[in-house]
């Protein structure tokens, strides 16, 4: 039997359901980790999709961000994870965050998801004209380590994040679509 396909792409009204499940396994993570920026379950699901749309186009981007694309790993109409797309780095995402962060639900890990949605991303970042993409992750995180190093990821250096007190790795991915070898 043939794998579905990942398919990374933007939030869409549909994926309400699914994005809300989502939402919900990653809070009962410990400690809990947040799937969705600026999410609020009260108000009616178009208006989140819409915000995310006006993000990617600089309109509406809270203090402290830039703007930014968000967008989520489907497989067989379900949502298995997010990535979020920064087009620029302010001084804390060039310390800590980077271009890319991404994350999958705990019930879809260890199925291939994250480097499929990372190397999607490295064509759109291209696109966006970002020529190497900066990708972080806590030093004890073995599990996004890989995934960055198998999509080609190059370490920078290790840094103490002053704000959490945890070692964060810093990576460079180049950015060319032709990087990768279809799998």
């Amino acid at each position: 039997m043939t794998p579905v396909p990942l398919l990374l792409r933007p939030l869409e009204v549909g994926d309400e359901a699914s994005f809300k499940n989502a939402v919900a396994e990653f809070a009962r993570e410990m400690p809990p980790w947040q799937f969705a920026f600026g999410f609020d379950a009260s108000l009616p699901f178009a208006e989140y999709v819409a915000k995310l749309k006006a993000h990617s186009r600089g309109v509406g981007v809270p203090a402290g961000f830039v703007p930014n694309t968000y967008l989520v790993g489907v497989v067989d109409g379900v949502i298995v994870g997010r990535l979020s797309l920064r087009h620029s780095l302010n001084e804390t995402l060039s310390r800590i965050g980077g271009h890319l962060g991404y994350g999958v639900i705990p019930s879809q890990r260890r199925r291939g998801h994250a480097t499929a949605m990372l190397r999607q991303a490295l064509p759109i970042c291209a696109g966006l004209g970002i020529e190497r993409a900066l990708l972080t992750c806590d030093e004890d995180n073995i599990a996004s380590r890989r995934v960055i190093q198998r999509c080609g990821g190059i370490l920078e250096n290790l840094r103490d994040d002053r704000d959490s007190g945890i070692p964060k790795l810093r990576y460079w991915l180049p950015t060319g679509s032709t990087l990768f070898p279809s799998t």
